[in-house]
């Protein structure tokens, strides 16, 4: 009897994480019925309201899973990879990776699943849509309305929505006080036939910030066992209405899909060819011949001469093959530079089979401090060309009396990073490491008062980072007056600001980190960078 009950709550468990990862991707608009193989929509007056505003190319939302006492129990990530011609029609490219980890992955329900959504850009109707499961050795679920068989991949035309395409859908919708709107949406051979009705305002805060939400309660019609969820999404209220939250209701404990980051990536593809690579290169060993010190000035005009033979990357990029700037930090109020770094962006080509940059970043102490602790810290970090996330990085520490090297193989895809010595840490789709943050930041949108969240692997444990937009300032750089945006660096650690990192970048296009500052228990520590004026080229 005892085995029966475990079993039947195992399975309840299973079925409301499915339940959960099916309300982040669940909502549609429309009642659909099949008419000669034709899907017809039926919409009422107020549910044809359509606003453009969700659709932001780059979007990338990023959900952390807790489930009772568990507080990391999955991850989901929603991102547009924006709009094109798909299959002879103008659409968006909607992506989804849900997966469950840790305890929960192992012992209750494995799930790491893709989903990819081609929908029409004035209907938000899907026209091709996409499965594939990662988990159980490549077996997969046939698409909305289909049966279940194993395959390792599916593509369909469907007949109505989908989970991800109803969701966005439902984005573009008033969401008015009061209102209730019909919801049918069908994935893994199940129809969810439902209402959803606003019911409230609220402020939520997640770890991507403090948010005025439209409260929302979801009730499904026909099916008690999902209904019994009680399942209510929180709605950004604003134009893009982003799901900041969502909570399930269960005897055993809540389950709560909270947003964990929110970013807009810079998705353009590169704009010059770039010849002839080794399908399969490996990092080189050879260092090119460093470019000029960035220069920068109000306005972004100064630009930096690339290496010789650097290909540039894309222009939308706030950086190009070559860019190389050079730090020198101060301790207290010390005139004289006690450690110097650089950050270069070296290369572009095939590595490890993957088109992707190759920055490089070196620290090390000088002067008095270099008797008091010496530092000799490379990094080098290789980051897809597109999305500037790491899958390579190589690590050669020396700090003090402590001394680290190896290689990090990260996989994006998998949610997983390899060391050397062969441990495997598991991280959030979407992690940076220390050096490709840097240069990704330099992307995001830092108006103030805009919070950027982002995990970061930092000693081998995924961490959030909280990047804050404080204020504008103009800051004296080299006997320049810079225009410049302060951002504050915190982590979710319980002390994530006990260092009181501040770092200041240009306000103009090209975002060059300018400065920053910290308090260590040497006493404060400031790098600026260094620049060379234009007549000196």
């Amino acid at each position: 009897m005892r085995k029966l009950l475990l079993h039947r709550r195992h399975r309840l468990l299973q079925a409301a994480f499915t339940f959960l990862f099916a309300s982040l991707t669940l909502s549609a608009p429309a009642h659909a019925q099949q008419t000669s193989g034709v899907a017809v929509a039926n919409v009422t007056a107020a549910q044809s309201e359509f606003s453009a505003a969700p659709y932001q190319a780059g979007e990338k939302l990023t959900y952390s899973i807790s489930f009772s006492n568990f507080t990391t129990a999955g991850h989901v990530e929603l991102f547009n990879a924006g709009r094109g011609q798909f299959f002879n029609r103008d659409g968006f490219e909607l992506r989804a990776r849900v997966q469950t980890v840790g305890v929960v992955r192992v012992a209750l329900y494995a799930i790491d699943n893709e989903y990819t959504s081609y929908v029409d850009t004035q209907t938000g109707l899907p026209f091709r849509t996409r499965f594939r499961r990662l988990e159980g050795g490549g077996a997969a679920q046939l698409p909305p309305g289909a049966g279940l068989q194993p395959a390792p991949f599916v593509e369909a035309t469907p007949t109505t929505y989908d989970f991800l395409s109803a969701l966005y859908r439902l984005r573009a919708l008033p969401l008015a006080a009061g209102a209730t709107y019909p919801v049918r949406a069908e994935g893994d051979g199940v129809q969810y036939d439902a209402e959803l009705r606003v019911t409230g305002r609220e402020t939520v805060k997640t770890a991507a910030g403090t948010f005025n939400a439209v409260v929302t309660q979801l009730r499904v019609r026909n099916n008690p066992a999902a209904d019994d969820y009680r399942a209510r999404v929180y709605f950004s209220d604003d134009a893009r209405h982003v799901p900041v939250l969502l909570t399930l209701k269960l005897k055993t404990g809540e389950i709560r899909a909270e947003l964990a980051s929110s970013e807009l990536i810079n998705i353009t593809p590169p704009a010059l060819p770039l010849g002839n690579v080794a399908e399969n290169a490996q990092p080189p060993d050879a260092t090119p011949t460093p470019a000029r010190v960035v220069v920068p000035t109000p306005g972004g005009g100064d630009g930096t001469t690339p290496a010789a033979g650097a290909a540039d990357t894309s222009s939308d990029l706030p950086f190009k093959v070559g860019e190389q700037l050079n730090f020198n930090f101060f301790l207290g109020t010390s005139p004289q530079p006690v450690g110097v770094a650089t950050y270069h962006v070296r290369a572009r080509n095939k590595y490890v089979g993957r088109d992707g940059l190759w920055l490089s970043a070196t620290m090390a102490t000088s002067n008095a401090l270099e008797q008091i602790f010496p530092v000799t810290n490379k990094i080098e970090t290789y980051v897809d060309a597109k999305t500037l996330l790491p899958f390579r990085s190589q690590l050669q520490i020396r700090e003090g009396s402590h001394r680290l090297q190896g290689v990090v193989s990260l996989d994006q895809e998998r949610g997983s990073a390899v060391v050397t010595d062969g441990s495997s840490i598991e991280i959030p789709v979407g992690t940076y490491d220390l050096v490709s943050v840097i240069y990704a930041l330099r992307s995001f949108d830092l108006t103030p008062p805009k919070r950027n969240a982002v995990s970061l692997l930092i000693n081998k444990r995924p961490r959030t980072l909280f990047i804050t937009s404080l204020r504008r300032e103009t800051i004296e750089l080299g006997g320049k007056r810079i225009p410049a945006f302060q951002l504050a660096l915190a982590t979710d650690e319980s002390q994530g600001d006990r260092l009181q990192l501040r770092l200041w970048v240009g306000a103009d296009r090209r975002r060059l980190p300018l400065r920053l500052t910290a308090v260590t228990p040497l006493g404060p520590v400031r790098a600026d960078l260094s620049i060379i004026p234009l007549n000196a080229q």
